[in-house]
C-alpha cells in the first residue's frame, strides 16, 4: 500500500512514453543523465577539486584536513545522487517497462539461440525493483521474474555513470541474463 503512489506515478509516465518514437524513448537515458549532471555537477566538481588539492599537497597536517573536507564533499555528492535517483525512479521504471513492452513479439538472441520476448514487468515486479533500489531484500521464487526485476534498479542506478554490479554465482546464468536483459 505504501508503494501504490509510486506505482501510480509510473503508470502516469507510461501513458506519455507510449506515444514516443523509438529514438525519443532511447533519448530518455541521455535526458536522465543530463538531469543528474545538472543537479550533481557542482558537487562532483568540488569533490574533484579537493581530490586534486589533496594529491598536490605535501603537508601531512593539511592533507588530513583536506581528507576530512573530501569525505564530507563525497558524502554530499553521493546523497544528492541518491535524491535525484529517487525522484527519477518512477519515470525510469516506466521507461524500462515501455522498452520491454516494445520488445514483446520479437525474437532476441541469447547464448546463440533465438528466444521470443514475452516479458513486461507486472506491478508486483515493479515493487520488487523499488525495494531493491531502496536496499531492501525482495524474495522471489523460481519463475517469478527475478531477472526482469533486477533490470529496473540496474538501469536506474547505472544512470550516474559510476558503475553498477549484479552478482550471479553461476557463470552460465550471468552470461545468459546479461545477453537476455541487455536487449532492454
Amino acid at each position: 500500500r505504501k508503494l501504490e503512489p509510486v506505482l501510480a506515478e509510473i503508470r502516469r509516465h507510461e501513458e506519455r512514453l507510449g506515444t514516443l518514437s523509438e529514438e525519443e524513448l532511447r533519448a530518455q537515458t541521455a535526458r536522465f543523465r543530463g538531469i543528474i549532471d545538472e543537479r550533481t555537477g557542482p558537487l562532483k566538481a568540488e569533490v574533484d577539486r579537493l581530490r586534486q588539492e589533496k594529491q598536490d599537497c605535501a603537508d601531512p597536517v593539511e592533507r588530513d584536513r583536506l581528507e576530512d573536507k573530501l569525505q564530507k564533499a563525497e558524502h554530499a555528492w553521493k546523497q544528492e545522487i541518491a535524491n535525484v535517483l529517487d525522484e527519477l525512479l518512477p519515470e525510469a521504471f516506466a521507461t524500462v517497462r515501455e522498452a520491454c513492452r516494445r520488445l514483446v513479439g520479437t525474437t532476441v538472441m541469447v547464448t546463440g539461440q533465438g528466444l521470443p520476448w514475452n516479458m513486461v514487468p507486472y506491478d508486483v515486479q515493479l515493487i520488487g525493483g523499488i525495494n531493491l533500489h531502496r536496499g531492501r531484500i525482495a524474495e522471489m521464487a523460481t519463475g517469478e521474474g527475478k531477472t526482469l526485476v533486477a533490470v529496473l534498479p540496474l538501469y536506474l542506478n547505472a544512470l550516474p555513470g559510476r558503475g553498477v554490479h549484479l552478482v550471479t554465482v553461476n557463470n552460465y546464468l550471468a552470461r545468459r541474463d546479461s545477453q537476455w536483459m541487455g536487449h532492454v
